[in-house]
């Protein structure tokens, strides 16, 4: 590897996790105080998947199955999250956010960009536009990472 190569690479591994962290809180912050982390977590989950399952839920937090159907059993009282038969199998029950739970989630979503729109306001046009070029640069090579697992889980 070329020595550009690996500080990209470097430089990748040490400033992506901070960005994350720095999202991360502020989707937390932006929550409410009657979730917590992880009903938040399945929330967020919830709304980026198509249909999923309690199992889908457990595995992405890595909790036990019993452990994330209470979760969820919390979510549907707090009327956030509706249980329904699935589309592909009918023994399964497919999870979706009510109105009130993708309000929830959308309002963090949007206290996050407004941090980051604000972090990002310190630097000049020309620098806003280099890092949205690199974004631009990144953004298909790990799509087709995240497609590709995506892949090997279902087979």
């Amino acid at each position: 590897m070329s020595d550009v190569l690996n500080e990209c690479a470097r430089d990748l591994m040490d400033t992506v996790p901070q960005i994350f962290q720095s999202i991360r809180t502020e989707m937390r912050r932006g929550r409410g105080p009657d979730l917590a982390i992880p009903q938040f977590r399945a929330l967020r989950f919830i709304q980026n998947h198509s249909s999923p399952t309690l199992s889908d839920v457990a595995d992405h937090l890595t909790l036990t199955l019993p452990s994330v159907s209470k979760l969820v059993d919390g979510l549907v009282k707090q009327e956030l999250v509706v249980r329904r038969e699935s589309e592909q199998d009918r023994r399964c029950m497919a999870l979706a956010l009510t109105p009130a739970g993708e309000a929830i989630v959308k309002a963090a979503r949007a206290r996050a960009y407004e941090h980051l729109a604000n972090t990002l306001a310190s630097l000049s046009i020309e620098e806003l536009g280099l890092v949205s070029q690199a974004l631009e640069l990144l953004q298909p090579l790990f799509q087709s990472t995240a497609a590709r697992n995506d892949q090997l889980k279902g087979a």
